[in-house]
């Protein structure tokens, strides 16, 4: 990537480098427009950084990582599913970024900062939302509705998924839209057994389809395909997942119209009141406590949903007293996760002579069936499955009491298989789920945190209490045994990892903060096309909405540039 130079004035600023920002620089660049992409963290170096082929036996705590430092600095970045021994290195650290929560209403803001952002060690799970989500809140008089449907964003997802390379099979349904699929990854055996057994059982009601993952299966613009070498979340030098670092950064280089600032964490925007435009974005050098002002014609904010919306509260001024563009008082609410932890898993004695080769980094997927056609008497809205199946015997082996050749042995011998199903649900939007900033307490770089509040309502309560019984159906129907629902609460608000909202588009100004385009209501030359514009979360994950989001939103900014509106 190229370094930062001495310029500071640009056609466009991006402001994050990852999932969203990269496809900002990428559509940008390539529109002719010279593009300054800011990032909060350090460079990475794939050769340097990813680990993805070291063994336990090879770290120095056996994966488990320095507790004491990892207790000490990332209480919160811990319970990531993807936190370990080697990827704790891209997660951010808690005493340099702290935020506050209630105690009765917490929540896991999980972070990464450095070039390429949270796309390094993202699940990669990919889907596209259909008229079922884009009309809920309409239907379901929730919040506000979306100022677009499917169809509007339909070509941009093409034009996505044939840029990222995505695997997956298609199935027809309407409210889980097919996609560019590139060739999907195999079911193991007791995989398809299971696909087979639910078709039958519920003809049509209920699906299961391999997981529809942004990993190329064949040889795709110049990266290679996947070799099951896993895991993913500590990098990936064959670049066979997608990335911004792999994929749109260097496509927006190609073009010579890219500077990449690391180290570049943002205080705020400045507001011009008599152009009603920002006039400069304020920079504080990471490293070196530096202050640094860029200028450009049109900004996009990309720092992620709830950082994008710190970043537009602590730019108030006396024109926007309660926070850039905020005059909805919408920046900050309508927080929105996915609800998760609900599920189950049972096991099969057949197939003794079989197993696992590899490390598939994909599971499978049941798309949302609940309130499609019928309606539940609990809840609205609904949720999918994820998961997979697959033979153990040695997990957790660190814990059990034994020693010598005898316990060594057992630890060789494969378990039966075991098949689980853990379910994602959607969250309704609620303006008393928000983020504010805090009187008091300051990062690092002096820039005031926020205090965040969010919790489950009952809608997202009945929706995981349901996810139990429903896996334990499938399971039944494929005639497992040993079905075990799983009876703990829910995930943290946050902790699914697909924080979005706190910016969101609609079609009033007077309740909500962007248009159709993903532009500001009351800052033209502003647009947010991270996850903090979405109106509602849908059930599914949601990172392939944003992509297709940002690359629209670029293309219509180029044009009202060329048509001198910005």
């Amino acid at each position: 990537m190229p370094s930062s130079s001495q310029q500071r004035d640009f056609d466009a600023i991006v402001i994050g480098s990852g999932i969203s920002g990269g496809w900002a620089a990428k559509e940008l660049t390539e529109l002719g427009l010279r593009t300054l992409v800011l990032e909060a963290g350090r460079p990475i170096d794939p050769e340097r950084d990813y680990s993805e082929h070291r063994a336990s036996f090879q770290m120095r705590y056996r994966g488990l990582g320095n507790r004491r430092l990892v207790e000490a600095r990332q209480q919160v970045q811990r319970r990531s599913v993807t936190f370990d021994e080697l990827s704790h290195q891209f997660w951010t650290d808690d005493l340099d970024n702290p935020y506050t929560t209630s105690n009765d209403r917490p929540f896991d803001w999980l972070r990464a900062r450095q070039v390429g952002g949270k796309s390094i060690i993202w699940g990669r799970q990919v889907y596209r939302m259909g008229d079922l989500d884009f009309e809920a809140n309409l239907r379901d008089g929730v919040a506000v509705d979306w100022p677009i449907r499917y169809a509007e964003i339909a070509p941009w997802y093409d034009r996505v998924e044939r840029f990222i390379g995505v695997s997956g099979m298609a199935e027809g349904l309407a409210h889980l839209p097919d996609m560019q699929f590139l060739p999907p990854m195999p079911f193991n055996v007791a995989e398809q057994h299971v696909r087979e057994r639910i078709a039958d059982r519920f003809k049509g009601e209920r699906l299961m389809t391999i997981g529809r993952v942004a990993v190329v299966t064949q040889r795709h613009l110049g990266r290679s395909a996947c070799h099951y070498c896993g895991p993913c979340h500590r990098g990936c030098v064959s670049k066979s997942y997608f990335s911004s670092l792999n994929s749109t950064l260097p496509a927006a280089e190609a073009t010579g119209r890219l500077t990449l600032r690391p180290w570049s964490v943002v205080r705020s925007l400045t507001y011009d009141p008599q152009r009603r435009r920002i006039s400069a974005v304020q920079v504080v050098d990471a490293q070196s406590g530096a202050e640094v002002e860029f200028t450009g014609r049109v900004v996009f904010l990309c720092a992620s949903a709830i950082e994008s919306a710190r970043i537009l509260l602590n730019s108030a001024s006396p024109a926007f007293p309660n926070g850039l563009a905020n005059g909805s008082d919408q920046v900050g609410r309508n927080i929105m996760d996915h609800i998760k932890w609900g599920g189950a898993s049972g096991t099969f004695e057949q197939w003794p002579d079989k197993r696992v080769v590899g490390s598939r980094p994909n599971g499978i997927y049941v798309p949302r069936f609940r309130n499609i056609g019928t309606t539940h008497a609990a809840f609205i809205r609904g949720y999918g499955f994820q998961g997979g199946a697959g033979r153990g015997g040695w997990e957790g082996s660190h814990l059990r009491p034994g020693i010598g050749a005898a316990f060594k042995a057992s630890l060789t011998k494969l378990g039966p298989w075991r098949m689980t199903f853990a379910g994602f649900g959607e969250m309704l939007p609620n303006p008393r789920n928000r983020a504010t900033i805090h009187p008091t307490l300051r990062d690092r770089w002096g820039i005031p945190s926020l205090h965040i509040e969010a919790q489950w309502g009952e809608n997202e309560l009945a929706i995981h209490r349901d996810m139990g019984v429903t896996a334990s159906e499938l399971l039944e129907a494929a005639g497992a045994t040993g079905i075990q629902p799983r009876t703990d609460g829910p995930s943290t608000v946050g902790n699914a990892n697909h924080e979005m909202g706190a910016a969101r588009m609609g079609r009033d100004p007077r309740t909500s903060v962007l248009n159709a385009h993903n532009q500001a209501w009351e800052v033209p030359n502003l647009f947010v096309t991270d996850g903090a514009c979405m109106t509602s979360s849908g059930c599914q994950n949601p990172s392939l909405t944003y992509m297709a989001l940002t690359a629209r939103a670029a293309h219509f900014a180029v044009e009202e540039m060329k048509r001198r509106n910005l």
